[in-house]
C-alpha cells in the first residue's frame, strides 16, 4: 500500500478512536448528571442534527476547497471540544454541565459532516484506481477495529484515570489525526469549477446519484439494512429476557458483529472483489436480514455469538463492495458531495435504525421486532434486485470513471 495511503487511515483510525472515547465519556458522564435514560438518548440527537443539517454543504465545500485541510480542521474542532470538557471545573452547576456536553457534541456531529467526505475524496488520490476495493477492504478493517478499541479503552480510562483524564485523551487523538492528514502528500485535484450558486453544487450532486441507479441502489441496500438490521441496540434486552444471563455476556455479543466484519475485511484485502461483486452484494444483504431473524428465535448464547459474527460478516462485504463501487463510478471532482449523501443515508439510518427497533420492540415484543427487521431487510434486497437489474450482473471490472 503506498505510504499516502497508510497514513490516510492513521487520520481515519485516530479520529474515530477519539469519536469513540469522547462518545462513551460524555454517556457516562450524562448518567451520572441525570439518571435519566432519555438524557442519554438526547446525545445522539445533539449529534445527528447538526450533522444532517452540514452534510450536504460539506460535500460542496470538500469538493472546493483543500480536503486534507478541510479534514484536518475537521478533526481539531473534535478536539478542541473534548479539551473544553476536560477543562470543566469539577463541581459546575449541573444545568450548565449538560448543555456544554451536548453543545461539544453537536459540534463533533458537524465536524464529522467534513471528516467522512474529506477521508473518502482522499482515498481517490492516495490509490491508484486499480487498488480501490483492496483500500477498501482495509479502510473497513481498520474503521472496525477502532469502533470495538474505541469504547472499551474509553470505559478503561473513565474507571481508571475519570472524566477529565478520557476527555484529554479524546483530545490528543484528535489532535494526532490532525496532523497525520496535514502531513499527507497527495496531489489534490484542482478544485471543482464553481457553480451558480452552493445550491447548484447540491443539486448536481444528487443529480448524479439519482441519475446512477447502480449507486442509489447500492446506498438504499446499506441504509436500510442498517435502518430494520438494529438488533445492537438490543442485546441488553436479549442477554436479560432471552438468554437469562449477566451484563458481563454484553461486550462479548456487541464485538461480534465488528469482529465478522474485521475478517471480511483481511480476506477482502488480499481477495479484491471483481466478478458478480454486485450480486454477492445483494447476497451479503440479504444473509444479514437473514441472521437477524434467526438471532431473534436464538436462545443459546453461542449459537447467538455465531449470528452476530456471522451478520458482521455480511455486513463487513456489503460495506466493502458498496465503497468501491462508489469510489470507481464517481469522478474525483464530485467525490466529496457523493460521499456526504452515502453518509447522509448511512448516518441517518443508524440513529433511525435504533429508534425504530425501540419502538417496534414496545409495538411487537422484542423477538417479533428483530424478525420483522429482517423480514423488511430482505424485501428491500428483493426490491432493489428487481428495480436494479443492472446490480444483479455488475462486475467491478465493468465500471469505468464516470464523465
Amino acid at each position: 500500500m503506498p505510504r499516502a495511503f497508510i497514513r490516510l487511515l492513521g487520520y481515519r483510525a485516530l479520529i474515530v478512536l477519539a469519536h469513540q472515547t469522547l462518545a462513551v465519556a460524555v454517556g457516562w458522564h450524562i448518567y451520572e448528571l441525570t439518571g435519566d435514560a432519555l438524557a442519554l438518548g438526547l446525545i445522539g440527537l445533539a449529534e445527528i442534527l447538526p450533522y444532517l443539517a452540514s452534510a450536504l454543504f460539506a460535500g460542496h465545500v470538500v469538493d472546493h476547497y483543500s480536503r486534507r485541510g478541510l479534514g484536518a480542521a475537521a478533526a481539531g474542532v473534535v478536539g478542541i471540544g473534548a479539551a473544553i470538557l476536560a477543562l470543566l471545573p469539577a463541581d459546575p452547576a449541573p444545568l450548565s454541565t449538560q448543555t456544554a456536553l451536548y453543545a461539544v457534541m453537536g459540534l463533533t456531529g458537524l465536524a464529522r459532516a467534513f471528516i467522512g467526505p474529506s477521508y473518502h475524496a482522499l482515498v481517490g488520490r492516495a490509490l491508484p484506481r486499480e487498488s480501490f476495493a483492496r483500500g477498501a477492504a482495509i479502510g473497513a478493517s481498520v474503521f472496525q477495529l477502532a469502533l470495538v478499541v474505541g469504547p472499551a479503552a474509553g470505559g478503561l480510562l473513565l474507571a481508571w484515570a475519570g472524566t477529565a483524564w478520557t476527555y484529554g485523551t479524546a483530545a490528543a487523538l484528535a489532535m494526532l489525526a490532525a496532523l497525520a492528514l496535514l502531513g499527507l502528500t497527495v496531489e489534490e485535484t484542482p478544485p471543482a469549477a464553481a457553480a451558480s450558486s452552493v445550491w447548484r453544487s447540491i443539486r448536481d450532486g444528487l443529480d448524479f446519484v439519482f441519475a446512477r441507479p447502480i449507486v442509489l441502489g447500492a446506498m438504499t441496500l446499506d441504509m436500510f439494512a442498517v435502518l430494520f438490521g438494529g438488533m445492537t441496540v438490543l442485546l441488553p434486552a436479549f442477554i436479560h429476557d432471552v438468554l437469562h444471563l449477566g451484563p458481563q455476556s454484553l461486550g462479548l455479543l456487541r464485538a461480534a458483529p465488528a469482529a465478522g466484519a474485521v475478517m471480511t475485511g483481511l480476506v477482502l484485502a488480499r481477495h479484491a472483489p471483481d466478478r458478480h461483486a454486485g450480486r454477492f452484494l445483494l447476497v451479503a444483504v440479504a444473509g444479514f436480514g437473514v441472521c437477524s431473524i434467526l438471532f431473534a428465535l436464538s436462545e443459546r448464547f453461542w449459537l447467538s455469538a455465531a449470528l452476530l459474527l456471522l451478520s458482521g460478516i455480511c455486513d463487513g462485504y456489503s460495506m466493502v463492495i458498496r465503497s468501491t463501487l462508489i469510489q470507481l463510478a464517481t469522478p474525483d471532482l464530485m467525490r466529496g458531495r457523493v460521499a456526504a449523501i452515502s453518509g447522509i443515508f448511512i448516518g441517518s439510518s443508524n440513529e433511525l435504525g435504533a429508534f425504530e427497533s425501540g419502538v417496534a420492540a414496545r409495538l411487537l415484543g422484542l423477538v417479533p421486532s428483530v424478525i420483522f427487521g429482517g423480514a423488511m431487510t430482505l424485501v428491500v434486497v428483493a426490491a432493489v434486485a428487481r428495480r436494479v437489474p443492472g446490480l444483479r450482473s455488475l462486475h467491478m471490472s465493468d465500471l469505468r470513471p464516470a464523465a
